[in-house]
């Protein structure tokens, strides 16, 4: 009697039905808009994916129950959010690979632009990336903070680094103290996990980054620039 695949191996099924909510490309559209780790509302997904209303709210509905997305309710509207930091590293990698070199070439001066803004520097989920994101990676490697010869932990003095920068560093839920993070542009590791987190959150909120537009790309403002070659040596080019 034959035996079925989902008897052989159980997670295979659930994997299929993972792969099948992702592949539609609406879906992915949505998902990549979302790992700039801020709500958006239905509408606002709409549009950025070239949709009706109607088709948007049909398909984060499916992300929902998937339990790829959470959602929120603040009134009238809907806002959805990528569901957890696992979600973000799922998504992220999927786009390294499926991209590799950063896609087609931009057709437009605006989407060419566009692409070299993210290149640049932009949010991943919840932590820094593109070429900013890997110089930081860089430099706290250079400045004995952070080790990366076997795999991503910090030092002692990259402990220290984050206490006098006061960014608290929570490492007793399921979420990875530090690990690396495939940049899908540089094609090399940024940092992420809590530390990642919380170095993009203190670099936020102390005015060393400030966000271009509505999209993921952030850039170094002046205090930035200063504070980050001061601090870890870089020296980033706009």
């Amino acid at each position: 009697m034959a035996v079925s695949a989902a008897s052989k191996e159980p997670g295979a099924a659930r994997l299929a039905a993972l792969t099948a909510l992702i592949a539609d490309e609406t879906r992915a559209c949505c998902l990549l808009a979302l790992l700039d780790g801020r709500a958006w509302t239905a509408g606002e997904l709409a549009r950025h994916a070239g949709v009706a209303a109607s088709t948007a709210s049909e398909h984060l509905g499916k992300l929902v129950a998937g339990g790829l997305l959470a959602e929120e309710r603040q009134g009238r509207h809907r806002y959805v959010r990528l569901a957890d930091a696992q979600v973000a590293q799922l998504v992220e990698g999927l786009a390294a690979y499926a991209v590799p070199g950063g896609g087609e070439r931009p057709r437009t001066l605006r989407a060419s632009s566009a692409r070299d803004a993210m290149a640049r520097g932009r949010t991943c989920y919840d932590h820094l990336a593109g070429r900013l994101g890997i110089a930081v990676t860089d430099g706290m490697a250079e400045r004995g903070l952070l080790r990366v010869d076997t795999g991503f932990s910090l030092t002692e003095a990259g402990l220290g680094w984050f206490r006098g920068l006061g960014v608290a560093l929570d490492s007793g839920g399921r979420r990875p103290l530090v690990r690396g993070c495939l940049d899908w542009t540089e094609r090399r590791q940024h940092l992420a996990g809590v530390a990642g987190a919380g170095l993009c959150h203190h670099a936020f909120a102390s005015g060393w980054v400030e966000r271009i537009g509505s999209e993921r790309a952030v850039r170094l403002t002046p205090t930035g620039h200063d504070v980050l070659r001061s601090e870890l040596g870089v020296h980033l080019r706009e």
